[in-house]
């Protein structure tokens, strides 16, 4: 039985805007790592990251961490969500509105700990709005609170349920940051419901692609997505989501802000004002892709 993985196979019918669907997954989740759940609206990105959280009863199902078992429908074994130390993240923040920024971190903590408490206001840039209650807070500020206490509770598994889809595009660049940040520093598995390919990939290591309630493909972003048909005659902008420098010339991948991925080759010199993250446009010119950074 191996250590380091997350084991998953489950099943539950679900009632969409379609009819009745059945949810079937099997797949493993390497520990340490942060994955996304992909797919469209209905595709029951939620409802797996609610059965992993304890909070939602598959019809069957095994769910193992690690060396612990979570779940097994056939030996009648359901963990309790408190007992699994996941922290669980909604896209409305819920943050309570009589307590500071401070309040609401400490106050997840499983015992009240000052200097761990600092630590994660200094590392999400919360240390100057510590007294603040959330009504005099942007949104953005509110989802690093948020953020902070999930990490307060010092989880295992950190779920995130669209965490950024209420955010304008430059807060979402930002908490994507953000949330690599604290990934790369504390090392939690992580694992991220969204229908943004940008954020697949600028943030996961692996990726499930979930289509009517079935795995579609698994892997890399690279790899789920690279069948994905890409255009040369072109005229778009986009966001630049990955840059693969090879010896003799580079590979920019770009998503447009309709999902659209393109993949272009670029110079060493094309690259000297181009980063992770850069809006861009790609256009065609005799034939070849050629990208600009946006001014």
């Amino acid at each position: 039985m191996e250590s380091n993985v997350i084991e998953i196979r489950v099943r539950k019918q679900m009632l969409t805007a379609h009819g009745l669907m059945d949810l079937v997954v099997e797949t493993t989740v390497e520990m340490g790592k942060l994955v996304v759940l992909f797919g469209d609206s209905g595709a029951g990105k939620t409802t797996l990251l609610r059965i992993l959280a304890g909070l939602t009863n598959p019809d069957e199902g095994f769910i193992r961490f690690g060396q612990t078992i979570w779940l097994d429908s056939e030996k009648k074994i359901n963990v309790p969500p408190q007992k699994r130390n996941i922290s669980l993240m909604f896209q409305d923040y819920a943050l309570f509105p009589n307590m500071s920024v401070e309040e609401n971190i400490t106050f997840a903590q499983p015992k009240s700990n000052l200097n761990e408490a600092e630590d994660l206001l200094r590392l999400l840039g919360l240390a100057e709005l510590r007294k603040r209650k959330p009504s005099g807070l942007s949104g953005g500020q509110k989802q690093r609170v948020a953020l902070a206490r999930a990490l307060a509770r010092k989880p295992k598994m950190l779920l995130l349920d669209e965490p950024l889809s209420s955010l304008d595009a430059e807060m979402r660049i930002l908490l994507q940051d953000e949330i690599e940040k604290v990934h790369r520093e504390w090392g939690i598995t992580t694992i991220m419901v969204t229908h943004d390919l940008n954020e697949v990939f600028r943030l996961a290591s692996q990726v499930i692609h979930l289509e009517n309630g079935i795995i579609k493909r698994a892997g890399t972003p690279e790899s789920v997505f690279s069948d994905t048909s890409i255009s040369g005659k072109v005229q778009i902008t986009g966001q630049i989501v990955h840059i693969n420098q090879q010896s003799v010339v580079n590979i920019v991948t770009v998503v447009s802000g309709h999902n659209q991925i393109i993949k272009v080759i670029a110079f060493d010199s094309d690259l000297e004002n181009l980063k992770l993250g850069d809006q861009v446009m790609v256009f065609s010119k005799a034939f070849n892709p050629i990208i600009n950074k946006l001014e």
